[in-house]
């Protein structure tokens, strides 16, 4: 899946903590508005993270898609996840969303999303967290939805901010 791949580009890009900024971040925000803030270690940004893969593979994505759980009202119901589908999980005092890209051995999810551990990367989250699965709007929705367990170190994600 194309936006898979563009995602898979960024892993390891990583804020800058204190007041200077990684200007890839940055620019996330700056695709179509104006930077949230003058220092990227204090701004959740998985949001602008998953509108610049899209926006960079001509998929379009919600108005405010930096607030995660508005991903839940974007593309197409999905009741399972699959791989490449868009996960939105619940957190203390808001969301966070990402690509399933597979399972750990533990059957918890494999996300590759921005601001997981401050960085690009691949994380494990519990089930539990779930509050809804999408796929792209006008994408064909896969018929397979076996995720392949991969045996991946990723840290068990707790909290995103």
């Amino acid at each position: 899946m194309k936006w898979l791949d563009e995602a898979r580009k960024h892993i390891g890009q990583k804020e800058v903590k204190g007041k200077a900024s990684n200007d890839w971040i940055v620019k996330l925000w700056s695709l179509k508005d104006k930077w949230l803030g003058s220092d990227d270690s204090v701004v959740a940004w998985c949001g602008a993270f998953m509108r610049f893969v899209f926006d960079s593979v001509g998929i379009t994505t919600p108005k405010t898609y930096y607030r995660a759980k508005d991903w839940l009202k974007w593309g197409q119901t999905i009741t399972k996840p699959c791989v490449g589908c868009v996960v939105i999980f619940e957190r203390k005092n808001g969301g966070h969303v990402g690509l399933v890209i597979g399972q750990d051995l533990k059957r918890n999810l494999l996300v590759l999303g921005g601001n997981q551990g401050d960085s690009v990367s691949i994380a494990s989250f519990d089930r539990n967290r779930v509050a809804g699965y999408r796929f792209p709007p006008n994408q064909t929705i896969p018929t397979d939805y076996n995720l392949p367990v991969l045996d991946i170190n990723a840290k068990l994600s707790t909290n995103e901010a």
